[in-house]
């Protein structure tokens, strides 16, 4: 899936990930989509929740050897 940036959030806990990834949204225009990958397991509930109440389209999620992988469109 093309994105339009990308942020590698591996390693960071709870509520990192989302921080990080508000702060790239938050560079980004509406229609791009954001790639993120992190290994906390509970990123994937919060990363999906975080979407849905911005509005943002999660548009994929994939689990690779351990890596949390999003993509995330902008609203």
């Amino acid at each position: 899936m093309e994105a339009t940036k990308f942020l590698d959030a591996k390693g960071l806990a709870c509520p990192m990930p989302i921080v990080r990834v508000k702060k790239a949204m938050n560079d980004m225009e509406s229609g791009q989509v954001l790639e993120v990958h992190a290994t906390d397991k509970g990123s994937k509930s919060d990363l999906t929740a975080w979407a849905k109440s911005g509005g943002h389209a999660l548009l994929k999620d994939e689990e690779e050897n351990g890596v949390f992988k999003f993509w995330i469109q902008k609203a």
